[in-house]
């Protein structure tokens, strides 16, 4: 009997993660909600790398203090954020860019 209810508990649990992702929407961002920003290219002396939630959980977790910041909107930024993140709208970044220190990574999303 014992067997049973936990294949009835591992259905569950998998049938309520299979509920979840389908409710979420993606992940990816849709460059068509911001197409003034969509073609923009990095100037020269930006470099730029992809990181993980992952890598970023562990680089605070060691110690590393990245300026964390959100350039969705600010709608976007009040329902849901990192904590400690910034809001940084990508429409008001170009000014909001003079305040970024240089000596400490950004981590932008």
């Amino acid at each position: 009997m014992k067997r049973a209810g936990l294949n009835r508990t591992n259905f569950l649990a998998a049938a309520f993660i299979a509920a979840m992702f389908s409710f979420y929407p993606s992940a990816q961002a849709d460059p068509s909600r911001y197409p003034e920003f969509a073609q923009q290219s990095l100037p020269a002396n930006v470099a730029l790398s992809f990181i993980s939630i992952d890598e970023l959980v562990e680089d605070v977790k060691a110690g590393k203090k990245p300026l964390i910041i959100d350039v969705r909107s600010e709608e976007e930024y009040r329902e849901a954020h990192i904590l400690g993140a910034q809001s940084a709208p990508l429409a008001e970044f170009k000014a909001y860019l003079r305040s970024v220190p240089r000596d400490r990574p950004v981590v932008l999303y």
